[in-house]
């Protein structure tokens, strides 16, 4: 029997887990490694500070449904790995392995810019939402103007668009629109580049949003400072402030900062070819926003980074059970899938309205990219949400 460890439980590592057992059933040992007993649908927690969620409705217990399919599950945090030794070492203690699977997603770069932890909320954990929930019915007392958007080096444009729409429409809910600015602000070269080069008729559509909710935008900035009361831009500009959400960029865990046999990059991402495979430690893999993403474009005055959203990290973690079990059963041939070419699929509430965003490859050259917007209801997005959720609370992880 082969024992494969997976570090990080959420997308790309629930779904390489349950794969691999799946796949390989009796001979294949699966141990998933997380500090979190805790599956969070991440998408949705934008709708946490308004309201629209509860953490309970997006969330359920991991390791319960891990365990009912044969995976064994270790609630503890992987300190680092020695690959030489083939051994993790957690807080729990030391497991062995045969093949391991870094699936750890992000760790929070909060430093990009001094203030930012202080003074800006983030959306993007359970703990953030609340917060800004909070924070949005002091705001409601006393209305003034608002910064949303993403920092230099960012990625998850989308989310931090998502927000932005979300708080718009809050606003008006709340009789308050007339008395808030409310800003964007964007290392991206152009609205919709989304660090994927955008698609034909992104860029004017969300132009027309801009102008039809009355949103200010700025461009190819970066945050040079977060204040109380104003964000400072990397172009001198001050933006008063009386709430600021911003993205900051995405970083490689402690855990792989903490391993450099595993030889990351500087911004501690796992290097890897085609089938996801690490370029020079054949029985180690990485899924999910752990994998070092090329980037095919230039970023322009401001750096930014590309998306590394649920659907690639779902796909991701199932070619690396795919091809794990072909190692184990001595097969040759790996199946490979860039990350750029891997199907984009997006859904991007605007609040209580989307945009469809479908592409046949994350990156250009395509052949086909389109955005279609839905103007009633954002009916999509919550589908999806409920399908995710059923399908991984039964651990369906064959499934797309």
């Amino acid at each position: 029997m082969k024992t494969s460890v997976i570090i990080g439980g959420n997308f790309a590592g629930m779904t390489a887990a349950l794969e691999l057992k799946r796949k390989g059933k009796d001979e294949q040992r699966v141990i998933v490694i997380d500090k979190s007993p805790l599956f969070i649908f991440i998408p949705s927690l934008i709708w946490v500070p308004f309201g629209r969620r509860e953490i309970k409705d997006i969330s359920f217990r991991k390791d319960t449904i891990l365990k009912k399919k044969g995976v064994e599950f270790i609630e503890a945090e992987a300190i680092k790995v020695d690959p030489d030794a083939q051994i993790v070492h957690s807080t729990k203690g030391d497991v062995h392995y045969d093949d391991l699977v870094i699936a750890t997603g992000p760790k929070v770069k909060y430093d990009v810019a001094p203030g930012v932890a202080e003074h800006a909320h983030y959306v993007g954990t359970p703990i953030g939402a609340m917060k800004i929930r909070k924070a949005l019915e002091e705001f409601k007392k006393n209305p003034g103007p608002i910064v949303v958007g993403a920092t230099q080096n960012a990625g998850c444009m989308g989310a931090a668009y998502e927000f932005l729409f979300n708080i718009e429409k809050w606003l008006r809910e709340q009789n308050i629109r007339k008395k808030v600015d409310l800003y964007w602000i964007t290392p991206e070269t152009f609205l919709g580049h989304f660090g994927i080069d955008g698609i034909a008729g992104g860029e004017t559509m969300l132009k027309s949003f801009m102008k039809m909710f009355h949103i200010h935008f700025r461009t190819e900035v970066g945050v040079q400072e977060v204040q109380k009361d104003k964000v400072i831009l990397t172009t001198g500009e001050e933006l008063p402030s009386s709430f600021t959400m911003l993205m900051p960029p995405f970083v490689g865990v402690d855990f792989v900062q903490n391993s450099p046999g595993l030889q990351a990059n500087a911004n501690g991402y796992i290097p890897v070819t085609d089938d996801y495979r690490h370029v020079s430690l054949p029985n180690v893999w990485a899924a999910g926003i752990a994998v070092d993403v090329k980037l095919p474009f230039q970023p322009g005055k401001v750096p930014f980074s590309g998306p590394k959203t649920g659907y690639p990290s779902d796909e991701t973690g199932k070619i690396v059970a795919e091809n794990i079990i072909r190692v184990q059963q001595g097969k040759k041939v790996l199946k490979k899938k860039p990350w750029g070419k891997i199907p984009g699929i997006c859904i991007m509430d605007a609040g209580k309205k989307e945009v469809l965003i479908l592409t046949d490859k994350l990156f250009k050259p395509r052949n086909f990219a389109i955005m279609v917007p839905n103007i009633f209801y954002d009916f999509g997005k919550i589908l999806f949400e409920k399908y995710f959720l059923w399908k991984t609370r039964h651990g369906y992880s064959q499934l797309p």
